[in-house]
């Protein structure tokens, strides 16, 4: 775990076990300086020179290869831009072009909601017979028939953490004709990702997680080099285009991964996302999904021979579980809120799952033993039973 534990890199409180980097990843120290020399020097007196001078209109293919390159895409095939959800209305609304012929989009009930309202969205947009299908995770393989045009999943279930085999997936997806796309929201940078391997179509995920990109940070979209230059992309904004600044009032696609830019790109966001991802540059994926497996089962070990009255919800099989572990609570929400006065955070989803998260950059072995310790006492003194803890936040 030497090589992977880099505590002094990040900014966590004083008395604060970080247990939510899968939900939102703390502040990379360097960032502030970074971010303020890019407001000073180049906002500040470049103006909109910036475009050209420092780099900004490069900025989204610069970052996407970094991103590219701890999930396995090749160089080129990653740009980043908007949120998530534009992201996956993008991929989808390509990937259905790409077999017109079929009119179902698949996915399951473990997928996050905002990927299914894209899709339910689309469908409502593209009528003509489009219907979104879906099932339990467990059940999408069988699923699969020669009705299905995409298959949309997210690699790991936000909400236990159970993961999807990514290449049998995918290999079962073509085996039936379908095009296959990966929400890797709750992968990039958790765990090993070879989407090049995988042989899928199209991926897209969010970088304000296990990233450290910062809250609303940019999202990235993976297209496979040999489709780059025939997916259309039904969002085609100004930066997408061939020539943008000819200013033709006809659009006319970019050349491969670039058509898949939307609008302005956000330059404040991305440059913290840029210094953020310096920190993998010597990372060894497998490395760390080992030092967070070490670190998920401990959690696991000591929740369960300390605290009885947590349910596990994540698989117990690490091979199957993504860098998160989730226990059920009928009183879940108050429980997580009573843990997060006392330093241990952590979060919520509904019904009553409370979820933890494990990343080895930041945490290691007295950590998890510390949060279980408080956990205990939270849980067995019934510390989470005040009223101030059971009024639900606009945020969980």
């Amino acid at each position: 775990m030497a090589g992977i534990l880099r505590k002094e890199a990040f900014k966590i409180p004083d008395g604060v076990i970080y247990l939510d980097g899968n939900s939102l990843g703390p502040l990379p120290k360097a960032v502030g300086a970074r971010v303020q020399e890019m407001l000073a020097d180049e906002w500040g007196e470049m103006l909109i020179r910036g475009w050209n001078g420092a780099g900004w209109m490069d900025q989204p293919a610069r970052v996407g290869d970094m991103v590219g390159r701890i999930i396995g895409a090749p160089e080129g095939s990653v740009v980043m831009g908007d949120t998530l959800s534009i992201k996956v209305f993008q991929a989808l609304a390509s990937a259905v072009k790409l077999v017109p012929e079929r009119r179902v989009i698949l996915s399951d009930s473990g997928n996050f909601p905002s990927d299914l309202y894209m899709a339910e969205g689309l469908v409502g947009l593209l009528e003509q017979g489009y219907e979104l299908r879906t099932v339990a995770p467990e059940e999408v393989a069988d699923a699969i028939d020669e009705t299905v045009a995409t298959v949309m999943l997210t690699e790991v279930d936000y909400r236990t953490g159970r993961k999807h085999d990514m290449k049998a997936m995918t290999a079962r997806a073509h085996a039936k004709g379908a095009v296959m796309i990966w929400d890797l929201a709750h992968s990039a940078g958790a765990l090993p990702v070879d989407l090049a391997g995988s042989n899928c179509e199209m991926a897209i995920g969010c970088t304000y997680k296990y990233l450290n990109g910062g809250p609303g940070a940019p999202a990235f979209i993976y297209v496979r080099p040999d489709l780059a230059d025939r997916v259309q992309p039904a969002l085609a904004g100004w930066l997408g285009h061939r020539k943008p600044f000819d200013f033709d009032l006809n659009y006319a696609p970019g050349q491969g991964i670039e058509r898949m830019r939307v609008g302005t790109p956000p330059v404040i966001q991305l440059t913290a996302l840029e210094v953020a991802m310096e920190l993998w540059a010597d990372v060894d994926m497998d490395e760390l999904r080992a030092a967070s497996v070490t670190l998920q089962e401990q959690f696991i070990e000591e929740v369960e021979r300390d605290i009885p009255q947590l349910t596990l919800a994540s698989p117990r099989d690490a091979d199957i579980r993504g860098s998160q572990v989730s226990f059920r609570f009928e009183h879940g929400y108050a429980a997580m809120q009573a843990l997060i006065d006392r330093g241990v955070i952590g979060d919520f989803r509904a019904p009553d799952i409370m979820r933890f998260g494990f990343t080895p950059m930041y945490l290691d072995a007295s950590d998890v033993t510390a949060a279980v310790r408080i956990i205990a006492d939270v849980m067995h003194n019934d510390l989470w039973d005040v009223d101030k803890y059971k009024v639900r936040a606009k945020v969980t």
